[in-house]
């Protein structure tokens, strides 16, 4: 668990969702609406970059093997190493979690002094956990859909995108954490005016209005 000091004034909101749930689409318009995006993915690429120390450790843990001809992370050969290797996962994590942890801590710290609303974008938040949030905003969709749309959006095989979808928590278990659900079953239409309606309660909770004891859905009813 991450535990984040936000300040008074600053909001600090933990956004997740399971792959194909929109969630990127979710934090790109809340950006274009105001919000600073803390983007946990963006940051374990960063220190994946050639050079960085997480990619020192990782190679000298799993071999050269890992790595693309210009040296480079090869992401799908990490994948092949861990895939069903519990321990190797294990291994995996301990490097890279505390590094990410570190800087994501640094990124919302880097912010406290403001008053913005800060979107902390983690894919495994109902895993990983973070505390001191002032909410969470789960993007919700029916599996069959984000399986639907990794398969013509992003080039999944059917049955690929069937396992990544029933790797990950549980669409239960994500909505047990929310404060906010966005339901990302419509159209894009659908899901700007769910964002619209998000983006007004975000900025009301971060001017002083009362948290609702009740999670709050937007999108199609």
């Amino acid at each position: 668990m991450v535990w984040l000091l936000p300040s008074p004034a600053m909001l600090l909101v933990g956004l997740t969702g399971g792959i194909g749930s929109g969630k990127s689409t979710v934090a790109g318009l809340l950006v274009e609406r105001g919000a600073v995006l803390v983007d946990a993915d963006a940051v374990v690429h960063e220190l994946q970059a050639p050079g960085q120390p997480v990619l020192v450790a990782m190679v000298e843990r799993f071999g050269e093997e890992i790595l693309n001809e210009d040296g480079s992370l090869d992401r799908a050969a990490v994948a092949n190493e861990v895939f069903g290797d519990e321990a190797a996962l294990a291994d995996l994590n301990a490097i890279v979690h505390p590094a990410v942890r570190t800087e994501l801590a640094n990124r919302v710290l880097a912010q406290a002094e403001t008053d913005h609303v800060v979107i902390m974008d983690v894919p495994l938040l109902t895993e990983s956990g973070l505390a001191g949030l002032a909410g969470v905003v789960v993007v919700d969709v029916d599996p069959e859909a984000a399986v639907d749309r990794l398969v013509r959006h992003r080039d999944f095989d059917e049955t690929d995108a069937r396992k990544r979808v029933a790797a990950q928590a549980s669409r239960e278990e994500r909505r047990k954490l929310a404060d906010w659900v966005i339901d990302n079953s419509g159209d894009h239409s659908a899901l700007v005016e769910a964002v619209d309606e998000l983006w007004a309660d975000l900025k009301a909770r971060r001017d002083g209005g009362e948290r609702s004891d009740a999670t709050l859905r937007y999108g199609s009813k």
